[in-house]
């Protein structure tokens, strides 16, 4: 069954985002990230901003197929599309809404924000993995800048 995480209380989704992909990608992890087109181009524009020592190999998911097949990471807005992707390891939800296909992934990791509207939609989602019958790691990303 698919492992779901979600990491709360994010104050910069992006970077937070950038930080997680830049350490799945040195681990070479393949990561599908999924959520709205603007904040996919901001991601984007983000990981082609890191340092030459912190470069994240990545494309979006209408890159040519010769591209997407070796693309450890993919960002993409469709949710449609995520059946067709090259790899179904972790996927990173940016998204508002529960990814349609995110069963197919090995995890499934969902950033929140300090935003009230924000946690609440991610309350949402909690209840609806927990209906379906998923356990959730829960990881408090204040209870860290705490410490």
């Amino acid at each position: 069954m698919t492992e779901i995480a979600f990491h709360f209380n994010t104050p910069d989704k992006l970077h937070y985002a950038c930080r997680l992909l830049r350490k799945a990608f040195s681990t070479g992890a393949k990561v599908m990230v999924w959520g709205e087109i603007e904040h996919l181009r901001a991601l984007d524009k983000s990981l082609w901003d890191l340092g030459a020592n912190d470069f994240v190999a990545h494309c979006m998911i209408d890159a040519p197929d010769y591209v997407l097949s070796r693309s450890p990471i993919v960002l993409c807005s469709d949710v449609s599309a995520l059946n067709e992707l090259p790899h179904h390891e972790v996927l990173l939800s940016l998204g508002d809404t529960l990814a349609n296909g995110f069963e197919k992934f090995e995890r499934v990791i969902e950033l929140v924000s300090t935003e009230d509207e924000d946690k609440a939609r991610a309350r949402l989602r909690w209840k609806t993995y927990q209906e379906r019958g998923y356990s959730m790691k829960r990881h408090d990303l204040s209870q860290k800048v705490a410490a």
